[in-house]
């Protein structure tokens, strides 16, 4: 679990894999694990729903990437790219403490002065968000394109990437 340690890149899957491709953050998180290694080092978290437990992994790093399904009303499928500024970040009324979600978190964490100006969220567009453990079709065919946008963003910064290639 978390230990204070800073980690230079964290890249945090969100989203919950219960409801069809709102759980595309989680997905591209897992294949990003299974399918490279980075150095130095890359901090993966698997965020889920997570809400306010994700504010100390942002505010250690230095640079932050945000895998998520991202509405912006594009094709199904389509990348998604939110760099720092264009992130929404809002406090709003809750009726509950349970409703906390990641805009709330990257606000708590700019006004506090500890959100790293290396943020951005790299997502797809959904095309279906409903009750599903399955992603769709359009949305699972752009998960390599997603990926391969993550990692030339991670190398961008500095790390170097390997794939890794499994045994069939």
């Amino acid at each position: 679990m978390y230990d204070g340690a800073a980690d230079e890149t964290v890249v945090i899957g969100v989203g919950s894999p219960l409801m069809g491709d709102d759980g595309i953050g989680v997905a591209a998180l897992e294949s990003l694990r299974e399918g490279w290694t980075f150095e130095p080092h890359v901090e993966m978290l698997d965020g889920g729903t997570w809400g306010m437990n994700l504010l100390p992994f942002i505010e250690v790093a230095k640079r932050v990437i945000l895998l998520d399904a991202i509405d912006v009303g594009a094709d199904p499928g389509s990348v998604v790219v939110l760099e720092r500024d264009e992130l929404p970040r809002f406090f709003s009324t809750k009726i509950s403490p349970h409703q906390i979600d990641l805009r709330e978190v990257l606000a708590l964490a700019e006004l506090r002065g500890k959100l790293p100006d290396d943020t951005v969220a790299i997502g797809l567009q959904p095309g279906r968000v409903e009750m599903s453990v399955e992603l769709s079709p359009v949305v699972t065919q752009a998960l390599p394109e997603l990926l391969q946008r993550v990692v030339e963003r991670i190398e961008s910064w500095g790390h170097e990437s390997r794939e890794v290639v499994h045994d069939a």
